[in-house]
């Protein structure tokens, strides 16, 4: 497994987001992107429950993950999220992401979060579109402090 770059203030990986996630996540040899993530108090909704909006940021943040294991930088379009069961708050959860399709601007992604026992919580669909060349020398500039922690 490879580890991705973080950035400094993304609220899901970012190093110094003081209110972020911190997440840090990893490649396979397929592209395939892999996190761990323990929810704690400040991240329900309902009592003892993961909000469903930082669900929603964990999906999103996995298949575009995946687009940055192609180099395909890019931004999302539309991302479906359904979540099936409850995550609770003090447990693990393994988040997945992979491409399902690459094709001109646009990448379509799945991700899914699953519980400690194995059953999927929550999954999405997404589709990203690249970012033009003239936005990403900008992006690139804001992205100085991308780098793998150790």
């Amino acid at each position: 497994m490879i580890k991705q770059p973080n950035s400094s203030m993304c609220f899901v990986c970012g190093r110094d987001n003081s209110i972020g996630l911190h997440l840090h996540f990893f490649q396979d040899e397929n592209d395939c992107v892999f996190a761990e993530f323990t929810p704690r108090a400040e991240h329900q909704g309902f009592p003892g429950v993961m909000h469903g909006g930082l669900v929603t940021a964990l999906l999103d943040e996995v298949i575009g993950r995946t687009a940055i294991a192609k180099n395909f930088w890019c931004m999302t379009a539309r991302l479906n999220v359904r979540i099936k069961k409850p995550i609770p708050i003090d447990a693990p959860v393994k988040i997945k992401g992979e491409v399902v399709n690459l094709h001109g601007r646009l990448l379509d992604g799945r991700g899914e979060i699953r519980l400690a026992d194995g059953s999927l919580a929550a999954e999405a669909q997404g589709t990203f579109l690249k970012i033009p060349e003239s936005q990403m020398i900008e992006y690139q500039r804001a992205l100085q402090w991308w780098r793998v922690d150790e």
